[in-house]
């Protein structure tokens, strides 16, 4: 069964943001981390995995992903400090997940 993934990438603690999503969620970061996923997180250095949420199915993916985009700043950090309040990058966390398991481990599905 194909997951997706609604993300939040950040250049560093309370620094510039991004939302999106995908459906391989450790290979996007990587585009990300290599400044090839977009102009805007590449020109902002914005590369950090902070947050992620797994999702069933694309069309509900899409729909956090725009929720969440709509948010204020101080809503979008909130979300990320109760899910990961030290900011750690979550990227090694994800391959190594994918690694073991085939998947980024189980944390907050829709």
């Amino acid at each position: 069964m194909q997951e997706y993934y609604t993300y939040i990438l950040a250049s560093g603690r309370n620094g510039t943001l991004y939302v999106g999503m995908t459906n391989n969620l450790a290979k996007r970061t990587l585009r990300h981390k290599n400044r090839r996923a977009n102009q805007f997180t590449a020109e902002y250095d914005v590369n950090k995995l902070v947050y992620y949420e797994k999702h069933q199915n694309m069309e509900d993916a899409r729909y956090r992903e725009k929720q969440v985009k709509k948010w204020n700043r101080r809503w979008k950090i909130r979300l990320i400090e109760q899910f990961n309040p030290t900011w750690e990058d979550l990227f090694i966390n994800v391959v190594n997940s994918y690694l073991i398991s085939g998947s980024p481990a189980e944390n907050q599905g829709s």
